[in-house]
């Protein structure tokens, strides 16, 4: 498949952070975009808006007719979140269609392209962000496919005309094996998507393998005492070939120094809070470092970066409020988290409100679940948003919310948590999770902002 040659794209799946991506590069390449996907959603009224129309029914007579001719122009992708039995999904197929998961058009995209690839279980999605902005912010430029939307730019997406790409690498289904970059970037390798590895050593074999797809001349950046061969090993909490020195908080900032074998960047400052951001900015000034990027220009583009939509995000910063809503889903994203907010606010009772996302990460697990969720004062536990997957028995958030050890805990719906913050109105309180529990945000400001 030769992508300078598509001039009809239909994404199936469209809603997705990272085929929302890929429609709006091929709508930016002049090509006629169209998707589907389930619900709609803040994302898929944006695409509409941008001239990319998105259907909600499977229905496969409304998708239009120049999606359907089978030749080298039409280009079909799909996300393997969406299920095998979706008619739209199967109707393509059936006219002959060879269609493409999202990872392999990155590939194509990435194949001949300068390409910096960051992967990791979490951390991913700040690190290639970060990276992104530094070299957008110093003049260096580049491309860009992020896994959620950029506060500084507001996109999932940069465009350049330069050769250069950075790029989320997804652990996920081992999408990141369709990937060759040039400078490769390993964040972490916790347990995680067992429902595909079934166990930790496959999913680091796969990681070792992502690592052997670096170019003959590429350079591993990989976080310390992940058990993978590295160029560069980076930590934001011991001694490595680059790590972060003198970490302090300053009138609720972060600043760190930048130390490596042949100098010292002191008080850099940080826009994001907490220790993993630092940890991810080391990551990021190591790739800069490896381009040439100049040190006041990586300096400033980490002090202007306002961070990733539900990363660490302030709905409401006030006196009397506190509100942050973040995407962490996995035991170790979530102990980050919690860890960085109870850093900044020693001195507010933390209200938790979290919502678990799949059936087979709550029951993988439940015991680790538990103990990061008791760094809770209360806590809001939510159904566990199903996403792809279909009901485990004995596996729901009764069973988790027995397990943690909080005295002030409630297994509440939406509305619940609704009616909660108006009758208490948390001084400090946290959204968290990765199904639609991001559809409290605006709700949850209006009462908080509402005296």
């Amino acid at each position: 498949m030769n992508v300078d040659s598509i001039r009809y794209v239909y994404l199936i799946g469209i809603g997705g952070i990272g085929m929302s991506a890929l429609a709006r590069y091929f709508r930016h390449l002049g090509c006629v975009v169209a998707g589907y996907d389930k619900t709609e959603t803040a994302l898929t009224k944006q695409l509409v808006s941008e001239g990319i129309p998105v259907s909600y029914a499977d229905d496969f007579s409304v998708v239009d007719d120049a999606f359907k001719t089978v030749d080298k122009h039409t280009l079909v992708i799909y996300t393997p979140a969406v299920p095998a039995e979706l008619n739209i999904l199967n109707r393509f197929h059936g006219l002959g269609h060879t269609l493409f998961k999202r990872s392999q058009v990155l590939g194509l995209i990435s194949r001949d392209r300068f390409t910096i690839a960051v992967a990791g279980t979490h951390g991913k999605t700040t690190t290639s962000t970060l990276i992104a902005h530094i070299l957008k912010d110093s003049g260096y430029d580049c491309s860009a496919f992020l896994g959620g939307i950029s506060t500084n730019y507001q996109s999932n997406i940069l465009f350049s005309d330069n050769n250069v790409i950075v790029v989320e690498a997804d652990e996920y289904d081992r999408s990141f094996l369709t990937l060759y970059p040039d400078i490769a970037v390993v964040t972490s390798a916790d347990a995680d998507h067992l429902d595909i590895y079934g166990d930790k050593d496959h999913l680091h074999e796969s990681f070792r393998l992502f690592l052997g797809q670096l170019q003959d001349d590429g350079v591993g950046i990989v976080k310390s005492g992940l058990p993978f061969e590295a160029t560069i090993r980076y930590s934001a909490t011991e001694s490595a070939d680059a790590f972060a020195d003198n970490i302090r908080i300053v009138a609720g900032e972060f600043y760190f120094d930048y130390v490596w074998s042949e100098g010292r960047i002191p008080s850099v400052h940080l826009g994001v809070p907490g220790t993993h951001n630092v940890e991810n900015a080391v990551a990021a000034i190591t790739v800069a470092r490896q381009l040439g990027i100049d040190t006041g220009q990586i300096v400033r583009a980490l002090s202007s970066f306002s961070g990733v939509k539900r990363r660490f995000e302030y709905v409401i910063k006030s006196d009397s409020a506190v509100y942050i809503d973040d995407y962490a889903h996995h035991p170790e994203e979530l102990r980050a988290f919690l860890s960085a907010v109870k850093q900044l606010y020693p001195d507010r009772a933390l209200t938790v409100v979290f919502q678990p996302h799949l059936y087979t990460r709550t029951r993988d697990f439940a015991d680790e679940f538990a103990a990061v969720l008791a760094l809770a004062d209360t806590l809001l536990l939510m159904d566990i948003y199903p996403a792809r997957e279909l009901p485990i028995p004995g596996v729901n958030s009764r069973m988790l919310l027995e397990k943690i050890a909080v005295a002030d805990k409630h297994l509440i719906n939406a509305q619940g948590v609704l009616d909660y913050v108006r009758h208490k109105r948390p001084p400090l309180v946290v959204t968290v999770g990765a199904g639609d529990i991001d559809l409290l945000v605006e709700p949850m400001k209006a009462i908080l902002e509402h005296a």
